[in-house]
């Protein structure tokens, strides 16, 4: 099954005085915030690909998304389409950074402690030449 590229979803805005922007999306049983309209739709987008990534990655079905104008309001609310463009997504999860834990002697620590050297970045070099990887 081929992934889709992009995915649109309504998502709910909620205006309360004096808090943060909720945005809900009805399709999907999540939810974020946002100080203002800018924050709360950068949030949405990014929950949006967070959880359309984890529905892709466990095989699970995508919901279909409601249209927008079908989509129920309270009178402090708003209907938004968000979108998001998954290769990116994708390309992001398959670059982040995991922790490993590394077992050496104490004195080759001690020896890279004195010339702060970064652990990490020589494991990956160790690692990339390894695997011939420029």
């Amino acid at each position: 099954m081929k992934k889709a590229e992009r995915y649109f979803y309504p998502a709910i805005f909620t205006y309360e005085p004096n808090q943060e922007i909720a945005v809900t999306f009805p399709d999907l049983q999540c939810a974020t915030s946002g100080v203002n309209d800018e924050d709360a739709l950068l949030s949405a987008r990014k929950l949006l690909g967070c959880v359309l990534n984890g529905l892709e990655e466990d095989k699970e079905e995508i919901p279909t998304p409601t249209p927008l104008s079908e989509v129920l309001l309270q009178p402090n609310e708003r209907a938004v389409l968000i979108d998001v463009y998954m290769p990116s997504i994708r390309m992001a999860q398959v670059n982040r950074s995991v922790s490993r834990t590394v077992t050496l002697p104490a004195w080759l620590n001690a020896m890279a402690l004195e010339r702060n050297i970064n652990f990490s970045q020589v494991l990956q070099d160790a690692l990339k030449t390894q695997f011939s990887i420029k």
